[in-house]
């Protein structure tokens, strides 16, 4: 069945619209990256468990918006990836199944979804019999979040994208079998309804991105949306998150390109634009591998061409999404420099805008200020000195770099807020806990 449009959060779609589904599939698909390189989980899970979600939530008699929001939180389920395994690192790796449910429900509690997220991602570990992560049996934890549970664990023990037709019904059996054990009756209901042999061939990794458009309700947001600026500095949060040194690093290249939009008088909707970009820029980096993003030496020419796919990265993903063609551009053009010798495309001075030209400023700015493994912390004049002196060479735009030292000056080593539109979003990342702690869940 072809979904249906759901309205955004404001009722209406804005004079400049982008695809917020798509966005959030293609953050899916960077997270399903770092998945699959950390812990060899198979290639497109989130796609796969957001689709069956889909289907199985119809066959129970789910309206739209309501699939829309169980699919986001589908998609969503591992967003808190790289935060919580972060955590894990600096606390002795304690908590960690819990903070990945945690910090999963709050990421998805920072977007106005269509229809009700409560607990969905947050109890998306339990089991029908109650030896899950909370404890909770049976009808003491959403549908939604039992529906995530089946479709997760399916795809973790399963090869759902290689399944042959002949394994169906053995696969129909065992599901069959755990009824009120690992699966409510209702997930076991829903899984049997749409498991068949078509939905496996779609489930198949060179189909899946089409299923996904498919069954995935489209959602609309204008460009000045507050879910369009939730959701990006969501994902720089996810993004920053890669590494102990980059935990402010999109976030504060976004709150900057604000304040440079600002500064230069865009429109709100030019402003927004870029503020998208900047917050997306490094999505690609989430496939970089971790121990060449924290080498504290001078990398290999292997390593360096590694690290320049993520640019290429950034620009696969997000040419994805509707309404975000000139956002895609900026994003994936900031480390291309004025002579042509930059990536990953090469281009130069003649095929560069002003703002790809800014993000590539501000990027540099905030890399050169931020401590990293190879050098300190800087403050704003010796940044500057570092960015005019590439502006002498002719890599960067002079008058930018100038405009920079003006508006970023008073700032000096602080870090910049984020827009109106995004502060709830970023005091709820960098808050506490928003849900009790292991040794205060409820059974």
């Amino acid at each position: 069945m072809r979904s249906q449009p759901v309205r955004n959060f404001r009722g209406g779609y804005g004079y400049m619209t982008i695809r917020v589904d798509q966005l959030i599939r293609a953050i899916g698909t960077a997270l399903d990256i770092i998945e699959s390189g950390m812990f060899g989980v198979r290639t497109n899970h989130g796609k796969r468990v957001a689709v069956l979600c889909a289907a199985m939530g119809r066959t129970l008699g789910m309206n739209e918006s309501a699939v829309a929001a169980l699919s986001t939180c589908a998609l969503f389920h591992d967003s808190a990836l790289t935060e919580y395994m972060l955590y894990l690192t600096e606390q002795d790796g304690k908590a960690g199944l819990f903070l990945h449910c945690i910090y999963g429900q709050r990421n998805v509690d920072l977007l106005p979804l269509p229809g009700d997220t409560d607990g969905v991602v947050l109890y998306h570990h339990e089991r029908a019999d109650g030896t899950g992560a909370f404890g909770r049996r049976e009808g003491n934890f959403p549908v939604g979040a039992a529906l995530i549970a089946a479709a997760d664990t399916l795809d973790l023990n399963f090869p759902l994208q290689s399944v042959s037709g002949k394994y169906l019904e053995k696969l129909r059996a065992h599901i069959a079998s755990e009824a009120g054990k690992a699966f409510t009756r209702d997930a076991v209901e829903a899984a049997l309804n749409v498991l068949d042999e078509d939905m496996l061939e779609q489930l198949r990794d060179e189909h899946i991105r089409e299923t996904s458009e498919k069954l995935i309700p489209p959602w609309f947001a204008g460009m000045e949306d507050t879910a369009a600026f939730r959701l990006a500095a969501l994902a720089a949060r996810i993004i920053d998150y890669k590494s102990t040194f980059t935990r402010q690093h999109s976030m504060q290249i976004a709150n900057r390109a604000w304040l440079m939009a600002g500064y230069c008088n865009y429109t709100p909707e030019g402003r927004a634009q870029l503020y998208l970009a900047a917050a997306l820029h490094d999505l690609g980096k989430l496939a970089t591998p971790l121990h060449i993003l924290e080498k504290p030496g001078a990398l290999t020419t292997e390593e360096f061409d590694i690290i320049k796919d993520h640019a290429r990265g950034t620009h696969e993903l997000l040419s994805t999404v509707g309404g975000m063609d000139d956002i895609c551009r900026w994003a994936s053009e900031h480390h291309e420099k004025l002579d042509g010798k930059g990536y990953p495309f090469g281009r130069g001075a003649d095929d560069l805008d002003y703002n790809s030209r800014l993000l590539c400023c501000l990027d540099i700015y905030q890399g050169v200020c931020e401590s990293r493994p190879y050098h300190p912390s800087r403050g704003h004049r010796e940044t500057m000195e570092i960015l005019l002196g590439m502006a002498d060479k002719g890599l960067v735009d002079a008058d930018i770099a100038r405009d920079l030292d003006q508006c970023m000056g008073s700032w000096s080593e602080r870090c910049l807020p984020p827009p109106p539109q995004a502060a709830e979003a970023v005091d709820a990342v960098l808050g506490g806990l928003p849900h009790p702690l292991p040794d205060q869940r409820a059974r």
